[in-house]
């Protein structure tokens, strides 16, 4: 099965992008409307930013200047091949349209960027947007990141996201009607989500017809508001303590995914000195080792 993962990724960036991209990523300085008042204020409850943003990006700079920095951050372990412009950070759709357009095409002028991948949220894409993201699709290679997280709505309210499940339906298919590559990002293990919930999770991606997906396992992260409430009330969070408790998650998880859609990624590993629970501190590529041993010791095929 991981091989297939494996081949899955590699046929996909083969037919987008030529071969592998390395994501460099990008901070215009944005806002989410649950943080300045619009729907919420304080943001979602398992966010800091800080925990993934890379020491190039910063809003102070040009998209220009951010890409040139990722490029040196990266030198001599990425040195012959593409990247990917990546609009990470807070909402990258939450903007005047054409301040946005101008700093993806101002992205896609930049050389060997050979797409984009936009991180927003479902109830963030504005119409004229789109219009103008479809033109752009025309010649250039776009992936819209939707925060779905999870599509129970009464977690997605505890958890203070300020939007719905069916949101993130309606979102999803106005970018396939525009052409679009859809990648959901999906968060396991938050509090009121049951395993089976999260599986289930599964079923309605592969219904949806999105192209990718990227897990999350929960992590209590310093400077959020779940960090506040670990330390009072840990027990209200149940969390993949081992990195095999999460492995048979996945492993399960991905036998009800529909076999086309790519799993970018199983983990996300914030810096170990923000990481509150669970502190697994291994590397991805350890994980993926981890995985594979599971896999062979269920005798999954």
């Amino acid at each position: 099965m991981i091989s297939i993962f494996a081949t899955l990724m590699h046929n996909f960036l083969l037919k987008h992008f030529g071969g592998r991209v390395q994501k460099l990523a990008i901070n215009l300085g944005l806002g989410c409307p649950n943080r300045d008042g619009t729907i919420s204020t304080g943001g979602c409850a398992y966010c800091n930013n800080a925990s993934f943003a890379p020491p190039y990006c910063s809003p102070e700079k040009s998209v220009t200047q951010q890409l040139r920095e990722g490029v040196e951050f990266f030198r001599g372990k990425y040195d012959e091949q593409g990247y990917l412009a990546y609009f990470q950070t807070f909402t990258n759709t939450y903007a005047d349209t054409s301040r946005l357009l101008a700093a993806y095409r101002e992205a896609l002028d930049f050389p060997r960027v050979r797409g984009l991948a936009i991180a927003t949220r479902p109830d963030c894409l504005a119409d004229d947007l789109l219009r103008g993201l479809e033109q752009i699709a025309h010649q250039h290679t776009i992936i819209v990141e939707l925060g779905a997280e999870t599509f129970t709505d009464s977690v997605l309210a505890q958890i203070n996201r300020g939007h719905t499940a069916a949101q993130t339906i309606e979102a999803v298919g106005r970018l396939k009607e525009r052409g679009l590559l859809v990648c959901l990002h999906l968060i396991m293990g938050l509090p009121g989500d049951s395993r089976e919930a999260q599986l289930a999770t599964a079923d309605i991606v592969s219904q949806l017809g999105v192209d990718l997906v990227k897990l999350h396992q929960l992590q209590i992260v310093r400077g959020s508001r779940f960090a506040q409430e670990y330390q009072v009330n840990p027990s209200r969070f149940q969390l993949y303590e081992t990195p095999e408790s999460y492995a048979d998650f996945c492993l399960e998880f991905a036998s009800r995914l529909a076999p086309q859609i790519v799993i970018e990624r199983f983990v996300s590993q914030s810096p170990p000195h923000m990481v509150i629970a669970p502190r697994w501190n291994i590397k991805n590529y350890q994980f993926a080792e981890i995985l594979r041993k599971r896999k062979a010791a269920k005798g999954v095929p």
